[in-house]
């Protein structure tokens, strides 16, 4: 190899900077998904919406939805937007949050009902990434045995899934996503794949899908699956008032038996001839009759007593004076 050429100031470089690597692919997944909400949605929804555009560099945001609107005009907003996949975020009462997964326009898409959120920001997350590499997706067992659950592992699939040689994504891996099914819903975890070891730290976020519906159109369309397991948050606090009040009416019901029985009259009881069997009178002693009169006690005055009482005087005095 030639020789290295001296520096300006005639020192031979330690140091060689490489460029950077060149992709050769071509971008042929054109999956691009858009990420937007209805109006009514609160801060911890705003947070989780906007870390999943952080981690899905093949995303786009838009302007919130009116409420009044219907679901419909969001294939529109798609179509709009160069855009064939959607995670729509529905709030309701301000409390309920629904996540809608679509293939738009044609369907199919499914309604879930969003349970358990943490995001990126709170402590306990400490994992990190590279901002938009891809990640790689793994899913639970149960999503093969089951034909809704296979239906939804494609609709993760191409929604969650970084298409390969993306403009705005990184060549790199070092991150999963996981989608795991326990106790009929679906968990979804983001963690850092650690290089020395190939350990596991949550990067966040995180959250809980309990499926409601999975339809055969795009927002709408005759339903192909509804979760037998589903209990609505309406239903949820009914549930939760009832037992509450059923609580309230058991404490009141034992107060009044309890006033009931103060108020009864004691029933007498009638005397048993044999309760005193066992008891033995004591002995009688005979009455001794006194008939000197006792000595009196000597009284031993106290010489102090004047004294005080003099004091007491001449306060009375000084105080009238």
């Amino acid at each position: 190899e030639p020789a290295a050429k001296p520096g300006p100031d005639g020192a031979s470089p330690e140091e060689y900077s490489i460029p950077a690597p060149v992709s050769q692919g071509k971008w042929k997944n054109k999956e691009r998904v858009l990420i937007f909400s209805s109006r009514g949605i609160n801060f911890r929804t705003r947070h989780l919406m906007q870390d999943l555009r952080t981690l899905m560099p093949h995303s786009k945001a838009d302007t919130k939805m009116d409420r009044k609107d219907k679901l419909f005009i969001i294939n529109e907003v798609c179509e709009i937007k160069n855009c064939n996949k959607c995670i729509f975020f529905e709030a309701k009462k301000k409390q309920d949050l629904y996540m809608w997964l679509s293939n738009t326009p044609q369907g199919p898409s499914a309604k879930f009902l969003v349970q358990n959120i943490h995001t990126l920001a709170e402590l306990k997350m400490t994992g990190n990434c590279l901002r938009g590499s891809r990640p790689l997706l793994s899913f639970d067992p149960t999503f093969d045995k089951e034909p809704h659950y296979a239906l939804l592992k494609e609709l993760f699939i191409q929604i969650f899934s970084t298409p390969q040689y993306h403009p705005k994504s990184q060549p790199f891996v070092d991150h999963v996503f996981t989608f795991t099914i326990t106790d009929k819903r679906i968990w979804f975890r983001n963690y850092q794949i650690i290089e020395e070891d190939a350990s596991l730290v949550e990067i966040g976020p995180r959250f809980v899908l309990n499926l409601i519906k999975i339809f055969q159109g795009s927002f709408g369309g005759p339903t192909l699956y509804e979760n037998p397991h589903y209990q609505s948050p309406n239903m949820h606090r009914r549930l939760i008032r009832l037992s509450m009040a059923a609580k309230f009416r058991e404490k009141q019901q034992v107060k009044e038996v309890q006033k009931i029985k103060k108020k009864e009259t004691k029933m007498l009881i009638e005397e048993d001839p044999t309760e005193t069997v066992f008891e033995t009178p004591a002995e009688e002693k005979p009455m001794e009759v006194q008939l000197v009169k006792p000595e009196p006690k000597a009284i031993v005055k106290d010489k102090r007593k004047p004294r005080k009482i003099q004091r007491k005087r001449q306060k009375k005095l000084f105080r009238i004076e």
